[in-house]
């Protein structure tokens, strides 16, 4: 009885405080215009959603009709920021290739690799400053580009895009360190410095951006291919690559392949096939160190991929490609741990190695498909990628190429696979990106959605073509640079690898650690 009659007490003081604060005139005032501003506000959220779709969804054609110079420059803006925001990721992949290459490495060649990053990263901004972007993303020829040399006369914005081209620049600039880097890590232990600067030079410089240019100039011929009046018209297909697989990672890989073989293995080096499965890679000095580079590489691949739209507008082709990056990297270290537990040396052993490498093979699979393939399309490109990782480093100990990092299985062999799965995984839904948001008018389906075989052959042929190019051409300079007197050749001296402290106190005079 009490605690009802407490409760009707304190319901009596709330109706009474109720009613003397509906009696004053200035809580009349108050109460109407939060009212108000609350109409307003609802008000403001629908007009927002009738106007903000019809906004987004415009293409480049209606761009000149519909929207204001003022429009337009908020909108260049937005895509500048996210082009730039996305360069600062990728450019923070470099950290990550360090930390990667670094600890799969032995102890006495961690200080080679760390200078090697960092004089790769500074030769890779001045050459392509200088003729790299202007080889690559100028007009010219089908096959080279031949304006802008230093970045001069180039215009405010990259293309339609409405990027502003400069920083356009930095966010291609990135893409070539990553290129140049990937290459350092099949070489570890054995590359002179000055050979090492030389190589880079010419990858950063000629290679990278001239075989680029085939696939994303503006006028390059596999970029046109299959259309009237270019390289085979019949066709009716170009060439697609939407963040890399084929330009920056089989190009950086097949550098790696040529760089490996030429150099011949460190000296010491044991194969698993040399004695029934008993030799195999060095120890890595340093497992969670690869391990955080690994996680680094990955958060960077979400400017990677993602920044590839060169347009925020596309607000769900971002939302897809980071979707279809993540799994494709989960479902790669899957498979290759799988591989790993079930086929490896040491069977029954969850292998560190594999699982890294797996991720990172998702990853480079999915990064020309990302834009075109569903979230299902993606995890079984990358469980592919992590099978043909698991392969190919077992294939590079049959040839007995000594590849460190797994370079050219993970970026080589994982680039031509993703290229090639667009042509088979291409839902038949996307078609292009675009500065104001996706042009889904001609969508790219692949063989496995009814598209036929046409976007696969288109696709075959242009890996093939830029697969071999780069191999040969490759193969050519690292042949080249072999043969210069010392110390200008590509291989260090014999007592840099086998004399105390490694090619770290050789070439750098200086140890990664000291007790």
């Amino acid at each position: 009885m009490n605690l009802r009659k407490d409760s009707d007490t304190r319901k009596g003081r709330v109706f009474a405080r109720i009613s003397e604060n509906l009696s004053k005139p200035k809580n009349w005032k108050l109460g109407l215009t939060i009212l108000a501003g609350k109409m307003l506000g609802l008000i403001v959220v629908l007009a927002a959603m009738k106007i903000i779709p019809g906004f987004l969804d415009g293409t480049p054609a209606m761009a000149q009709d519909t929207y204001t110079p003022h429009e337009t420059a908020v909108i260049n803006t937005i895509n500048t920021v996210w082009t730039l925001i996305a360069a600062f990721l990728v450019f923070g992949m470099q950290a990550g290739f360090v930390m990667l290459e670094a600890g799969f490495a032995r102890k006495r060649e961690s200080v080679n690799i760390l200078v090697e990053c960092i004089l790769d990263t500074a030769i890779c901004g001045i050459s392509f400053w200088a003729i790299g972007y202007a080889f690559m993303f100028s007009t010219g020829n089908g096959f080279i580009g031949y304006h802008w040399f230093f970045l001069q006369g180039v215009p405010e914005t990259y293309g339609a895009t409405g990027v502003a081209l400069l920083a356009h620049w930095i966010f291609q600039f990135a893409f070539a360190d990553t290129a140049s880097t990937i290459t350092s890590g099949a070489m570890i232990g054995r590359t002179s410095f000055r050979g090492d600067i030389i190589y880079s030079i010419f990858v950063t410089a000629l290679i990278y951006p001239i075989l680029g240019h085939w696939a994303w100039g503006p006028d390059g011929f596999l970029a046109l291919m299959g259309t009237p009046d270019h390289f085979l018209p019949s066709l009716g297909q170009g060439f697609r690559d939407f963040a890399g697989s084929t330009v920056v990672h089989t190009i950086g890989g097949m550098v790696s392949l040529a760089g490996a073989v030429v150099l011949g293995p460190r000296i010491g080096r044991t194969f698993f096939r040399d004695d029934k499965l008993k030799g195999g890679l060095p120890a890595a000095h340093n497992l969670p160190l690869a391990a955080v580079g690994a996680f680094l590489l990955w958060f960077g691949w979400y400017g990677f991929n993602p920044g590839s739209t060169l347009s925020a507008m596309d607000f769900q082709g971002i939302g897809r490609i980071a979707a279809n990056t993540t799994l494709a990297a989960c479902a790669g270290s899957l498979a290759a741990m799988a591989c790993a537990l079930w086929f490896g040396p040491f069977k029954g052993k969850f292998d560190t190695g594999f699982a890294v490498n797996g991720l990172l093979a998702g990853l480079v699979a999915i990064t020309a498909p990302c834009y075109w393939v569903s979230p299902f399309g993606s995890i079984i490109i990358g469980l592919v990628g992590g099978i043909i990782v698991f392969l190919g480093i077992y294939l590079m100990e049959h040839l007995r190429i000594d590849d460190p990092v797994g370079a050219v299985s993970v970026h080589g062999f994982n680039g031509i696979w993703g290229t090639l799965a667009i042509g088979l995984f291409a839902s038949g839904q996307y078609g292009f990106t675009g500065p104001l948001g996706a042009d889904n008018t001609a969508p790219v389906r692949g063989l496995f959605y009814g598209g036929g075989w046409d976007v696969l052959a288109a696709q075959a042929i242009g890996s093939f073509i830029i697969t071999a190019a780069t191999l040969v051409i490759s193969l050519v300079l690292m042949w080249a640079v072999m043969k210069l007197p010392y110390p200008f050749k590509l291989r260090v001296e014999r007592e840099g690898e086998v004399g105390t402290g490694g090619i770290d106190v050789w070439e750098h005079g200086a140890e990664a650690y000291h007790n």
